[in-house]
């Protein structure tokens, strides 16, 4: 509340907040810019929806008087809006937030704080089975696509009702999974931040790390350590690539058609 009893209005708040934030650079002169422009363009439109209200009620520019300064909802919440982007792009609490976790592709990566990695033998995942690549195509709950780099694969697994198809080369594993509204692998990572890899729209993940599977009916996860590792997104399909340096798992995942 305000000295005289009265609500705080956005813009009070957001200046008792600015107050006490430590930024340590603006915003690009661009980004300025866009921020302006764009705040101008939402108070433009409530202005006019103003001036509609006010013209169907016979009293032009009443409630433009009543208002005075105060923003509108959409100006208020463009201002919160830019007030964030600025706190989690130039501070480093905001940037810790924003990179602890990462979700992509039916995958949640969690960096920073990892413990020691899994040991003793990775357990199977839940209903796992031997199949043929032919089998595995009809079982599926997604269109499972095989590598053309890789030609067809030498053991095929079916899991977890159809849900996880896994093909297996000589030291290369690729999970082909329905994994686009819902978490089915989580890792655990150190630091680095895992790599974008623009070529497959993808995340590269050099160093091995704790990786466990978030079965379906979200049962206990069974964890192993995973190797260095190629995440993306085939059409619908999540895609885990682990075995091969980064430059040729993107060639693998690059014939992925």
């Amino acid at each position: 509340m305000s000295d005289d009893n009265r609500p705080e209005s956005i813009e009070e708040r957001l200046r008792a907040l600015g107050a006490d934030l430590t930024v340590p650079a603006p915003p690009p002169a661009d980004v300025a810019r866009a921020v302006r422009a764009r705040l101008e363009d939402e108070g433009a439109e409530d202005e006019g929806a103003e001036d509609e209200r006010a013209r169907r009620l016979g009293r032009r520019g009443l409630g433009r008087r009543r208002l005075g300064r105060r923003p509108s909802p959409r100006v208020a919440a463009a201002s919160v809006a830019v007030l964030l982007a600025v706190l989690l792009g130039a501070t480093p609490q905001g940037r810790a937030a924003v990179v602890s976790v990462l979700r992509f592709a039916g995958v949640e990566i969690h960096v920073g704080g990892a413990g020691p990695l899994p040991t003793g033998v990775p357990s199977p995942l839940p209903g796992e089975r031997r199949v043929t690549l032919e089998e595995a195509r009809r079982t599926a709950r997604f269109p499972l696509a095989v590598p053309s780099a890789l030609g067809e694969p030498a053991d095929v697994r079916l899991a977890d009702g159809g849900r996880v198809v896994t093909l297996l080369w000589p030291g290369v594993r690729l999970d082909e999974f329905d994994g686009t509204l819902s978490v089915v692998w989580h890792k655990e990572l150190g630091e680095p931040f895992p790599e974008q890899v623009d070529a497959v729209r993808g995340w590269w993940i050099q160093q091995p790390h704790g990786v466990s599977y978030v079965p379906f009916g979200g049962a206990p996860r069974e964890e192993r350590v995973a190797a260095p590792t190629l995440v993306w997104q085939h059409r619908l399909v999540g895609m885990r690539l682990e075995g091969p340096d980064r430059a040729e798992a993107v060639r693998i995942a690059s014939s992925v058609r």
